[in-house]
């Protein structure tokens, strides 16, 4: 996998994650709400140039990372986040 540098976007009560990586302009994002303490995952949108590099994976870890480190929960409203947290029970104690 390519290495992928994240970044967070922090706009109040939105924002979002991105990923980009060292060759392509294009990046991926995992867009959020937040309420207080809880953050609702909107979408997570991984353009086709960049795919197969695990990158939604990585979105989606480093704000389970931020949720853990800052005490907040998760609201998994896309799929794909809602996946990631059944592959990972070890994450449950973040759902909202």
């Amino acid at each position: 996998m390519d290495e992928a540098v994240i970044t967070q976007i922090d706009q109040g009560n939105e924002g979002e994650y991105q990923a980009r990586v060292a060759d392509n302009a294009a990046f991926g994002r995992l867009t959020y709400v937040r309420n207080g303490q809880v953050l609702t995952a909107e979408h997570t949108l991984v353009p086709a140039e960049i795919g197969g590099r695990g990158i939604a994976g990585k979105l989606v870890a480093a704000m389970v990372a931020d949720a853990q480190a800052q005490g907040w929960k998760i609201v998994p409203e896309c799929s794909y986040v809602a996946a990631a947290f059944k592959r990972h029970p070890e994450w449950a104690g973040l759902l909202a």
